[in-house]
């Protein structure tokens, strides 16, 4: 089929209406940046022409050359019969107006705190100019540490992941947005190499897949690093540390804030008695929550 389409296709238009042919008869996955065929498809053929982004309409019928055609159709087919996700296609993932590079060393950046960061965490940071020290834990691509950085141009951030790999990818980014010396990238599980650090702000979108969502997880995740998104067998395993180490990690006034996906539920039935402040998102209050020190449990 992709043969025949070398000796068939034309225009962008034609490529545009194969791929989203193509993805939806392949039954593909969008959870990494793209929420449909359609929008997937118009990323990648704009992305692999270089092109504009948000633009387009003004080449739909633009005729391609043979080598842009074949190598728009090599993406495609790499896309359908390898099931990789778009960003590891592309060596690019986007968090707002945000680019950050990805690889398959890193999990590819998504999280409802990049959301919140774009407000400075208002209303519950009330002063951002205030925060001098804030802490990223489980940094992988960089992409939350790098946010933080534009969000509070007071702090000075460290950034940690278990992983040396994530961190070489981590540094990459750091580079590309001329913050070394604002963000320090440190190799640790978790706060076991911090001494005696405290921050005003930790923030941590950590692994939080159960063991039995890991068994059916759609093709594409399998593609992201495992220790990215297992977190024992109910999700919250890592959760569980960060919660039990944060209070000797956090200034007097300092506040923990931690993305756990769908885990509410059993993350409130583990710690009845702790005080779950949960942040609104773009997809509701149930994925994010808030902590300050003082409500940590002990």
């Amino acid at each position: 089929m992709f043969t025949q389409a070398n000796t068939q296709l034309e225009t962008i238009r034609d490529l545009l209406r194969f791929a989203v042919s193509r993805f939806n008869e392949a039954v593909l996955f969008f959870g990494h940046g793209s929420a449909s065929a359609y929008d997937e498809a118009v990323y990648l053929i704009l992305h692999t022409l270089h092109l504009p982004l948000d633009r387009l309409e003004p080449f739909l019928d633009a005729r391609l050359t043979t080598a842009e055609l074949e190598q728009v159709l090599r993406i495609i087919e790499r896309r359908v019969t390898e099931k990789i996700p778009a960003a590891y296609l592309t060596n690019e993932a986007w968090l707002g107006d945000f680019s950050f590079y990805v690889d398959e060393r890193v999990i590819i950046p998504r999280s409802f705190i990049a959301e919140l960061l774009q407000n400075q965490l208002a209303p519950w940071v009330e002063e951002p100019d205030d925060v001098h020290s804030a802490l990223d834990l489980c940094t992988g691509s960089g992409c939350l540490a790098i946010l933080l950085a534009h969000a509070f141009p007071n702090a000075m951030i460290d950034a940690i992941d278990i992983s040396h790999e994530a961190l070489q990818v981590a540094q990459k980014n750091v580079m590309d947005y001329n913050l070394e010396h604002k963000i320090s990238l440190i190799q640790s599980d978790l706060f076991t190499d911090l001494a005696e650090r405290r921050y005003d702000l930790v923030i941590s979108n950590p692994p939080y897949v159960g063991a039995e969502a890991m068994m059916v997880l759609p093709e594409e995740y399998l593609h992201e690093p495992r220790n990215a998104l297992a977190s024992g067998e109910d999700g919250l395993e890592t959760t569980r540390a960060i919660l039990r180490s944060a209070a000797n990690h956090l200034t007097d006034r300092g506040m923990l804030i931690v993305e756990i996906g769908h885990n509410k539920k059993i993350l409130e039935h583990a710690f009845p008695h702790t005080p779950f402040t949960w942040l609104e998102t773009s997809a509701g209050d149930e994925f994010v929550f808030l902590l300050k020190r003082d409500q940590l449990p002990q």
